[in-house]
């Protein structure tokens, strides 16, 4: 079975996000996985996590990404004194007019960069649930929608680091994906230093040569023909049985929720539209399932203690389902 062609403002949205990639490799060496990750999630309209040790470049990253989709970006840094209103805004008194305001929080943005957000405790974490999930903040009874597109990058260090706040189930649950920005190789090290010493600057993007590639028209196109990517019922039944071994699993004393599973099928349905094609095959579920649900499943302590990883438990269930042929 040939894939159909997509009709030509299809392609064009896609090439502009294909070049994306390229675009921001100008700044950001390495982390191909994270980078296509972010792509991903543009693409499906989700929200990411992205988790390594300081100085992989994270900030970087979601830094250039916005200056490459042109889309406003604010940074949000979470202290442990954070607190809810900082992030969404409050009623302040306005002597001019005797009345109380809204003065919009910095989560009236396109993109928001939420940087170490685990540093915060939960209380401030939460704020972000209700803007997450359906796009709008309700402060003092009114309900004010968000900008489109909206999406949120949270940042954060190993959960091992000192003074660092587990997130909740709740909010995990919200990621579309958590994306782990490892350690570079040698080489790509190397590569990162010789840009250093030629001159990169990553507090300046614009000597980079970065420029927009994509826009917010771009993303509403795109994420209409994703939305008529087809999904045959024996893939639909794959995602499902993925879903429900993780919560049959030993090993775990939480499973994938059914908003899990919808991820899935959002991750899968971009990257095959990316890839050009207008169905999801098994293999794009399984590209994208450990990214989209090893943050939605939580170990039990002895199996912690025995050294399983989300990652394993997640390898296991892909490895132990049957794939549709």
């Amino acid at each position: 079975m040939t894939s159909p062609e997509l009709p030509p403002q299809g392609r064009d949205a896609r090439d502009a996000l294909v070049s994306l990639h390229s675009e921001i490799g100008k700044a950001v060496v390495g982390q191909e996985g994270a980078l296509t990750g972010l792509i991903i999630a543009l693409v499906a309209d989700g929200h990411v996590l992205l988790e390594g040790v300081p100085g992989v470049a994270k900030t970087l990253l979601v830094r250039t990404l916005a200056r490459c989709v042109d889309l406003e970006m604010t940074r949000v840094q979470f202290t442990p004194d954070l607190m809810p209103a900082d992030i969404t805004g409050s009623l302040v008194w306005d002597n001019g007019k005797s009345e109380f305001e809204f003065r919009p929080g910095p989560i009236f943005t396109n993109l928001l960069l939420a940087d170490e957000i685990n540093r915060t405790p939960p209380k401030t974490q939460s704020a972000l649930l209700e803007a997450m999930e359906e796009h709008q903040v309700s402060v003092d009874g009114h309900t004010r929608p968000l900008a489109s597109p909206f999406m949120v990058i949270a940042t954060q260090n190993p959960v091992e680091y000192e003074g660092t706040y587990p997130l909740p189930e709740a909010q995990l649950d919200r990621f579309l994906m958590k994306l782990v920005l490892p350690l570079p190789e040698r080489d790509t090290e190397i590569e990162v230093l010789t840009r250093h010493a030629n001159g990169f600057n990553p507090r300046d993007l614009v000597s980079a040569g970065l420029q927009a590639v994509t826009n917010a028209q771009d993303l509403r196109l795109a994420r209409s023909e994703v939305a008529k990517v087809g999904v045959g019922p024996e893939v639909t039944a794959y995602i499902v049985d993925l879903v429900r071994a993780t919560r049959v699993s030993p090993s775990l004393s939480l499973g994938v929720s059914p908003r899990g599973a919808t991820a899935l099928l959002a991750t899968s349905r971009a990257w095959a539209w990316l890839n050009g094609r207008s169905f999801v095959t098994p293999d794009d579920v399984k590209n994208f399932a450990l990214p989209t649900l090893r943050h939605r499943i939580k170990l039990r302590p002895e199996a912690e203690l025995e050294g399983v990883s989300a990652a394993s438990v997640i390898d296991g269930v892909l490895r132990m389902v049957a794939v549709p042929r």
